[in-house]
């Protein structure tokens, strides 16, 4: 099955999910791969563009965010469009080492060959205990049931 555009509903959830399965590897050299080598970002209040300035950025991230789980899950698609919401946990090393919840949207643009050439991401941090943890070591990220109750 092709992951280029254009997408069908088939395709677009599975490419959400390889997105998924790519971040929660946590490594940048990887991750990077998947954009195109001009891709545009912006990550809540940041700016970038480019391989590089991505792998930077990446590399900042997974450094502060330990234990870093995600879940994303299709939200809309068009042709060379998906958008997507997404709940990642991590315990943050400039703040004591706390658990916290991030619960966010992303829009994505592809081109023709798959690699995502635009990514906007909105997301806000939830602090949260450990027995508020969701996606804990050994649980399925996608057998979590998330739902209303729990915001």
């Amino acid at each position: 099955m092709s992951l280029a555009p254009p997408f069908t509903q088939e395709t677009a959830q599975a490419k959400v999910k390889k997105a998924q399965a790519l971040w929660n590897t946590r490594d940048p050299s990887t991750v990077v791969k998947a954009y195109t080598p001009d891709s545009v970002w912006r990550n809540r209040s940041t700016f970038m563009r480019g391989h590089d300035a991505i792998h930077a950025f990446l590399t900042a991230k997974w450094t502060r965010e330990h234990n870093y789980r995600l879940r994303k899950e299709l939200f809309a698609f068009t042709d060379n469009k998906i958008a997507v919401q997404f709940w990642y946990e991590y315990q943050d090393k400039h703040d004591g080492m706390k658990w916290k919840r991030c619960y966010g949207l992303e829009d994505w643009t592809f081109a023709e060959d798959g690699r995502m050439a635009k990514r906007q991401m909105s997301g806000n941090d939830v602090e949260i205990g450990e027995s508020e943890r969701w996606f804990k070591d050994g649980v399925d990220v996608d057998a979590v049931s998330i739902g209303e109750e729990h915001w």
